[in-house]
């Protein structure tokens, strides 16, 4: 019974890292040491491990599952209630286009396991996830990964995390001999040697450490350690100055607690594809990463009051969960995976999506294991599963007991800064392209599908070009819908620089009964990223109640259409502030149609401009193509922030802001400048005004 397993004895966790530090290796040794070891008894050992290992079709899925849950008892001891974990590990992609489903993974993780690359240390893109794990408090642990590596170097890595990352960064082991000599690790706390021995590096071998010097360097290693660990805890830090030893036992304990407040951070030695190292990882995340037992309580409102509500992480609180990842499966149809914060979900009950407002069913609750699916009977507080057939919900809604609604904090999307016209290459795939796109937006909330009210087009817009290019390529190959799209288009916005008023009528009165509306607006520039705010200031009448809603109504319709060049306008205020009726002729149409004309005639005087998305760029190039590089970036109007060195020599990595118009095509430019050694990524980092001389070339481009 899912009630049976011990709440301090679960452990969400992510696997954080850049694209090329190894991410996919660590987990796929995860699964298989946490595979063998919880088959034992049940299947021959390895048999159905390596079986699964072979079926790449079976392992793609576990792999990119949005949570996979596997158990782990740590080295050395036997498994019992006390020792025995399940860990589930929620999946982060290592693609900085997707930093959204990082941000999305962090919010339901409980601890992060970040793997860094040996040989390159913290690289830029390292930062960006570091930050984001920083918003959400989460506690981490540090793999070095790809040790055995040509340039590979602990020391220069480590140095590389406490310089960019965290000052609380601390060894707990180093690594015996570096590139084709790495054999082993010291455990610093133990002062013991470890190999890994058997094929797949499965078996743990303890042994004396090998050398002098290596025990020398492991004996100042572990007092630095012992130093960094004994001041948080006052008991133990009288100890260590009384020159009295500290149990390790003890400083488990007070590590574990540091770690979980963020105030330290253990950093571990290996090489997930020589199998060395990965099962240490699994130690640490059972020893140091928080349980759902050691969170805060979670905050959300009262959907009917506005009123905050707290839930503690108790089965006997009602049930509330947050929906983290809607999914296709080609086997069981659409899975909605969610964390539960509070409560008990039971297969047959019902459930409140809060964020929507409707109730659905619980037909069936399902979690994914190492190599197949296992259908549960329920979920407890601090639990992950995925549910199947949920029509209604989609990523970062909140699903609560219907008697008790909560709904918790939105997971706040960028809004997509790219967009593109697609259409079904033949009439009859219409409808599947349209069901497809659907299932694809409920997935991915920065994915959007509009239509173009003029032509009848549909419009899909997202975060890049890949992030486009990857949702076609699914569209063909999980829905098999064939699709012709046009060229990729810049989400330009619209904004206003200062205060202006203006009028606006709708009158017509020729006989019978007639149309009348009058209203005076000003419209004042918000600071960029507050969108839109109508704020109703008419006094005495002027403007009956039933009118306003209709006011609004025609001032958002003016503002999806824009005044410089047909985008839609954001980041402005209006405030409706004085007009007139007639008893008869007026009407919500009057009304709106006259809301919509003042609109525009006052953002055409309060000096309207256009603003395009500025993209957060990263090159990293050989040293003798830094010239090319720099000044082909300057011709796409990027100013340059910081140039550093690589930690591997002759690379040089720089950091830009560059306007999104001018990057299309830049992955065929960066590669022929450095004769394809020349790599970049990009994010998007916040809108601008476009400079005059392009505004009218913008302007001129949309006639």
């Amino acid at each position: 019974m899912e009630t049976d397993f011990r709440k301090d004895k679960i452990r969400n966790i992510g696997i954080i890292a850049h694209i090329d530090a190894g991410k996919t290796t660590v987990s796929e040794r995860i699964l298989f040491y946490t595979g063998l070891s919880h088959k034992i008894g049940e299947v021959h050992e390895g048999e159905a491990t390596m079986d699964w290992m072979e079926q790449e079709r079976e392992r793609g899925i576990t792999i990119t599952a949005a949570a996979v849950t596997v158990y782990w008892t740590p080295y050395g001891l036997s498994k019992n209630d006390e020792t025995y974990h399940r860990i589930n590990i929620i999946d982060t992609p290592g693609h900085v286009d997707f930093t959204v489903e990082v941000e999305r993974s962090l919010r339901v993780l409980d601890g992060g396991v970040v793997v860094f690359d040996g040989v390159a240390g913290v690289e830029p893109q390292s930062e960006t996830v570091w930050r984001q794990a920083e918003k959400y408090h989460v506690p981490r642990i540090c793999f070095i990964n790809k040790l055995d590596r040509l340039g590979a170097s602990f020391e220069r890595s480590y140095e590389s995390i406490l310089d960019r990352l965290t000052p609380y960064a601390v060894r707990m082991q180093i690594p015996d001999g570096e590139e084709d000599k790495f054999k082993g690790v010291v455990d610093l706390l133990t002062m013991k040697y470890y190999t890994f021995e058997g094929e797949h590096g499965e078996k743990v071998t303890e042994a004396p450490i090998p050398s002098d010097d290596l025990k020398k360097r492991a004996e100042g290693f572990r007092a630095e350690l012992v130093e960094k660990i004994v001041e948080h805890d006052d008991a133990a830090m009288k100890n260590y100055l009384e020159g009295k030893e500290t149990s390790i036992e003890d400083l488990k304990k007070i590590m574990r607690k540091a770690v979980i407040e963020n105030k330290l951070v253990p950093v571990y030695a290996g090489s997930a594809l020589r199998n060395k190292g990965v099962q240490f990882v699994l130690d640490a995340v059972a020893y140091f990463l928080p349980s759902p037992a050691d969170m805060l309580p979670v905050k959300g409102i009262d959907p009917k009051t506005g009123e905050e509500i707290i839930r503690k992480p108790l089965d006997e609180e009602p049930f509330t969960a947050l929906a983290f990842k809607v999914a296709t499966d080609p086997y069981v149809g659409q899975l909605t995976f969610f964390r539960a914060y509070s409560g008990v979900l039971k297969v047959g009950s019902y459930v409140l999506n809060a964020t929507s407002g409707q109730k659905e069913r619980i037909g069936r609750i399902i979690r994914m294991r190492s190599n197949h699916r296992e259908e549960i009977d329920s979920v407890t507080a601090g639990g992950i599963a995925a549910t199947v057939g949920l029509k209604a919900t989609r990523t970062g809604d909140t699903l609560c007991d219907p008697d008790n609604p909560i709904v918790l904090e939105q997971i706040k999307f960028a809004e997509p800064v790219i967009f593109m016209r697609i259409e079904p290459k033949t009439k009859a795939d219409q409808e599947k392209m349209g069901i497809a796109l659907k299932k694809l937006s409920d997935e991915d909330p920065t994915f959007r599908i509009s239509g173009d009210q003029e032509t009848g087009e549909t419009i899909i817009a997202g975060m890049g070009e890949l992030h486009l290019d990857i949702m076609v390529e699914r569209m063909k190959r999980e829905f098999k819908v064939e699709a012709n799209i046009g060229k990729p288009q810049v989400a330009y916005r619209e904004t206003i620089k200062m205060t202006a008023e203006a009028e606006g009528k709708y009158i017509r009165q020729s006989g019978g009964r007639g149309q009348y509306g009058h209203v005076n607006l000003r419209v004042e520039p918000l600071e960029r990223g507050k969108g839109f705010e109508f704020v109703d200031a008419i006094k005495s009448g002027a403007i009956p109640n039933e009118f306003i809603p209709a006011v609004e109504k025609g001032v958002r319709e003016a503002l999806d259409k824009g005044v410089v060049a047909g985008f839609p306008m954001t980041d402005v205020e209006v405030t409706l502030y004085d007009g007139s009726y007639h008893e008869v002729d007026s009407s919500e149409m009057a009304f709106k149609i006259a809301g919509s004309t003042a609109f525009s005639e006052a953002a055409r005087r309060a000096k309207p401009v256009l603003l395009e998305p500025i993209m957060k760029v990263e090159v990293i190039v050989p040293d003798k193509f830094l010239g090319e590089t720099t000044g082909d970036l300057n011709s796409r109007r990027g100013r340059i922030e910081q140039m550093t060195d690589r930690a591997v020599l002759g690379l040089k990595v720089i950091d830009a802001k560059v306007p999104l118009s001018e990057m299309f095509g830049y992955a065929t430019t960066i590669r022929s400048l450095t004769e394809g050694r020349g790599t970049f990524t990009m994010e998007f980092q916040s809108y601008e005004e476009v400079p005059g001389n392009i505004t009218q070339q913008i302007v001129e481009g949309r006639k």
